[in-house]
């Protein structure tokens, strides 16, 4: 097997991914390196479906306090340090998991523009409505705009902070060359049976505990932790703040995840790179005639 190989394993979330990388990793002996924005924080399991106690190696889980800063910049840092060292014991490095932007950094090599974070900007435009921040982008940075996932107030904000701090657009990411020779997978679901797969995991989650998981975390780093602002998290605020009742917190869970594997989806599909199966035979005919 060659030492100059890579292998991505990419979908929606609730999709199936993570189980198909570990049995593919259990059959090819390799390792597995996260590309999950939110498992790098420690003690956010419940709600973020972490694999726990897996008998296969996971790389870039619980790296993180959910009070700590990170970004993508640090992300590629870390994951690429991590294939290789994967590469050096002769195994199969497998980037795993959904975040798009993740593994577009590591796979396509970007080298991010560098501007210093002004957490006083940051503050004075996290207090505007997303609508506000979205409408602002598109005057300053049309371009950008056209590309920026527009419900994303994170991503919105350091798209202003840029154009605010240069004075000019966001610059395009540049790319670096990668020296692997890389294998995406992504695994073709059906919408519906997809929505189906995100109900009942929601449910699961709340019924192993994810009201306990916030309010541990939440009481530990209070609700302005970056991490909290995800999906999962952030719906919980208004329950305990006896705004909420528990079933709407379950059905606003349902449809923020919902919405964010259709923004999955719709990034993914951009990538004509990417091998789509529906079932792990096709993933693991695709790995044979990939690693021969």
């Amino acid at each position: 097997m060659s030492t100059e190989k890579l292998i991505v394993v990419l979908g929606p979330t609730a999709s199936g991914k993570s189980e198909l990388a570990k049995k593919l990793v259990k059959e090819f002996g390799g390792e597995i390196v996260s590309a999950d924005s939110r498992q790098i924080y420690k003690g956010m399991d419940i709600g973020t479906a972490k694999q726990k106690n897996s008998p296969v190696p996971h790389h870039l889980i619980d790296i993180l306090k959910p009070n700590q800063k990170f970004n993508v910049t640090l992300y590629k840092k870390l994951a690429v340090k991590k294939i290789k060292e994967i590469l050096d014991r002769g195994k199969l490095p497998f980037l795993a998991g959904g975040t798009g932007f993740y593994i577009k950094s590591v796979v396509d090599g970007i080298i991010i523009p560098e501007v210093k974070p002004d957490w006083k900007l940051r503050k004075q435009l996290d207090k505007k409505a997303i609508s506000e921040l979205a409408s602002w982008l598109k005057k300053l940075d049309p371009v950008r705009f056209r590309t920026i996932d527009v419900n994303n107030r994170r991503r919105l904000i350091r798209a202003l902070e840029i154009v605010l701090k240069t004075n000019r657009p966001v610059p395009k990411p540049r790319k670096a060359p990668f020296s692997l020779d890389i294998l995406i997978i992504g695994i073709k679901t059906d919408k519906e049976e997809l929505k189906n797969k995100i109900v009942k995991r929601v449910k699961k989650m709340i019924g192993l505990g994810l009201k306990k998981e916030v309010e541990v975390l939440t009481e530990k780093y209070g609700w302005e932790a970056p991490a909290f602002q995800s999906i999962g998290y952030q719906e919980w605020k208004g329950y305990f703040e006896r705004k909420k009742s528990l079933e709407e917190v379950k059905n606003e869970i349902i449809k923020n995840t919902w919405q964010y594997a259709k923004r999955q989806l719709t990034w993914f599909k951009k990538d004509k790179r990417i091998r789509w199966v529906k079932n792990y035979e096709d993933a693991e005919n695709l790995v044979l005639k990939f690693i021969q």
